[in-house]
């Protein structure tokens, strides 16, 4: 099938401050629109009124599209379409977000975790292709993930899983969410890694700003050989893969992807993270598994979510 064949959706990326959406097809988005500044909508209703208007919108000019897939920063009821609640996003408890699209769209609507939307987007057109079993995370203000297990997307019992940030790599480790002590995320998030630069600068009497204390800009101190961004990211690296090992002596995939700000650091750690990893793994693990960059970026949560959709109409 040319790409040209492909079914038309709409994928809808819901954020903690914003809403992207646009047509897909495959892995372009032929078109987006304007994001919709959530703090602009009083509640859920009013929210999925402008998404339900833009939606309109799209199918003005493109007819064929045939779902609405939506992907949400929170714990999803995907059998039933129902969000839990979304942390950044007041007033979203127990949400029938599908049910109220479909209503609305006069589509049918389906509606996934943002972490799993991305996964499935790279599974199935991007750094994930060919790939049998998979783990994608995201490294960024939290670390999220999504597995896909013998080809299909899996979510668990209660649609939860996946949630490799939530790992514990240390049980006498640091307090976090949940009670769950020693959590990957809380050593690995854009904060944690920021907090532990700060006190080694702090150790050194060395001043930075909160700027310098940033990803890139640790990224770029590692370049120059700073003692101190070396360290950090020697422990960041190491932190990570014990994480992805556990994860790995766990699933056994054949592939690992990772996105978001984090990972956009390249080489700096792909190479010290797979070196690590071989040596906590079997060589009969290694030996057909990548460790991968993401490809879609930002994209992905638009480009995942129509695909949930797709998949969901096609099943």
């Amino acid at each position: 099938m040319s790409s040209s064949d492909l079914p038309l959706a709409i994928g809808i990326d819901m954020g903690g401050t914003s809403v992207k959406y646009g047509v897909v097809r495959g892995a372009e988005i032929l078109r987006s629109g304007e994001p919709i500044v959530t703090d602009d909508f009083k509640g859920p209703k009013a929210l999925i009124a402008e998404m339900t208007r833009r939606v309109h919108q799209l199918r003005g000019d493109f007819p064929g599209i045939e779902a609405v897939g939506i992907g949400v920063p929170g714990f999803v009821d995907v059998q039933r379409g129902v969000v839990h609640e979304l942390t950044n996003v007041p007033g979203w408890k127990e949400v029938p977000v599908r049910n109220l699209l479909t209503a609305s769209t006069g589509l049918p609507c389906f509606a996934e975790n943002d972490a799993n939307a991305m996964c499935f987007a790279e599974f199935m057109h991007g750094a994930g292709q060919g790939a049998r079993n998979m783990i994608a995370i995201t490294l960024g203000t939290g670390v999220g993930g999504g597995l896909v297990l013998d080809g299909r997307l899996y979510r668990g019992s209660s649609f939860g899983a996946g949630e490799v940030g939530q790992m514990s790599i240390d049980w006498r480790g640091q307090p976090f969410v949940h009670g769950n002590v020693g959590a990957l995320e809380s050593y690995t998030g854009i904060g944690p890694l920021a907090k532990r630069a700060a006190y080694l600068y702090r150790k050194a009497k060395i001043k930075k700003t909160a700027e310098e204390l940033q990803p890139r800009a640790l990224a770029a101190a590692v370049k120059q050989k700073d003692p101190v961004a070396l360290q950090v990211w020697d422990e960041f690296t190491s932190q990570l893969s014990t994480g992805l090992v556990n994860a790995v002596w766990l699933l056994n995939p054949d592939r690992i992807v990772i996105g978001g700000g984090i990972a956009k650091a390249g080489k700096l750690i792909f190479d010290p993270l797979w070196k690590k990893m071989k040596g906590q793994l079997a060589a009969s693990f290694t030996k057909h598994l990548k460790v991968v960059p993401a490809q879609f970026g930002n994209d992905a949560g638009i480009i995942g979510s129509a695909a949930v959709a797709l998949e969901a109409i096609s099943a």
